[in-house]
């Protein structure tokens, strides 16, 4: 057997089934939202998702630490909020129970929050520790755009596995109004993949990224959100480069996904601050992915992404993914331009 072939389909499994409680809250009107102290949002479906992704891991990897964005505090203090993700887990679990022999279920609602409270670890150099991101994006989520449940595992400091559900991109990206929900995974040194949400026996499709021969050729998939990266500084790049295209904008590592299967070809997420930690689960699975699909993955001053210091990549600045050929061109751009800003 492959080396981590059973993680990578725990993984699978794990994003899979949140994947359907995600979907459902999606479509849904009401998506319980709360604030949390950083301001950023939170949903019913980011708790769901976070027990269903943690509870799999738990169930069959029970020595391995995990590095989760929520915790379950305000659905200890708040019954209607609580009741609402239990009944978003049971129903996932339900709809799923062909999954339960592998990834096990989720009881009652006391070990859901028990589960969700896992992903309380600090990261670090050693050992082995998954990093769980249950909604990326969850401003695109409520928007109605993309969003990804993101999973990776980090071995000793080092990203070893990853996978990323996104109930809203295309399975065919030529036919953008066709069917919407793709799986892609990767396991380090053996490439990445790509399979329909909607099928879990479908034979997983290597993915790689476009061949690009002129920079000015390529293509920028970047954030919505200003305050998570500079869209000035990186029309800047791109006009230092060449780049005419316009840029495919969309929320949540679902810009690796996008990259790694060749319908962009960089992914800059300049830092707005000098202040500013990219927090390791917003970068792990999606990094390894392009990565595995022919993509240098890197800070925005060339250094790789360090993922064993902690729930943060305190020690890089920004994250800048391309084409394997033209990394290091697009890397001399974004020095000149942080440069200017002294960032």
């Amino acid at each position: 057997m492959a080396a981590y072939a059973t993680e990578r389909r725990i993984a699978e499994l794990a994003v899979q089934r949140a994947c359907l409680l995600t979907d459902k809250v999606y479509h849904s009107r009401v998506k319980g939202t709360v604030t949390k102290g950083d301001k950023s949002p939170v949903t019913i479906a980011d708790f769901g998702a976070q027990a269903l992704v943690i509870g799999a891991v738990h169930t069959v990897f029970p020595a391995d630490s995990i590095v989760g964005e929520e915790d379950a505090e305000v659905l200890r203090s708040e019954a209607d909020k609580r009741e609402s993700v239990w009944s978003l887990v049971q129903s996932a679990v339900d709809d799923s129970a062909v999954l339960t022999a592998d990834i096990g279920a989720v009881t009652d609602a006391e070990e859901m929050m028990a589960l969700i409270d896992l992903g309380n670890h600090a990261g670090g150099s050693v050992g082995r520790i998954w990093a769980l991101d249950p909604i990326d994006g969850t401003k695109g989520f409520l928007r109605g755009d993309q969003y990804a449940v993101c999973l990776a595992l980090i071995v000793d400091g080092s990203v070893q596995v990853g996978a990323l559900g996104c109930p809203n991109l295309p399975v065919d990206p030529a036919q953008p109004e066709g069917e919407k929900g793709i799986l892609l995974s990767a396991v380090r040194g053996q490439g990445a993949t790509i399979r329909p949400l909607s099928n879990p026996s479908a034979t997983p499709t290597p993915i790689h990224m476009r061949a690009i021969s002129a920079l000015s050729a390529a293509s920028f998939c970047e954030g919505v959100e200003a305050g998570h990266s500079s869209h000035g500084q990186q029309a800047a790049i791109a006009e230092a480069l060449g780049i005419t295209n316009k840029s495919v904008q969309m929320d949540s590592q679902a810009k690796y996904a996008t990259i790694a299967r060749g319908v962009a070809d960089i992914y800059l997420r300049l830092p707005t601050s000098a202040t500013y930690q990219e927090k390791i689960w917003d970068h792990a699975a999606g990094s390894l992915i392009v990565e595995e699909a022919g993509g240098t993955v890197s800070d925005a001053h060339g250094n790789a992404l360090n993922f064993g210091v902690g729930r943060t990549l305190r020690e890089n600045k920004g994250v800048v993914a391309a084409t394997r050929n033209i990394h290091a061109e697009v890397i001399a751009a974004v020095k000149a331009e942080l440069a200017k800003a002294q960032l």
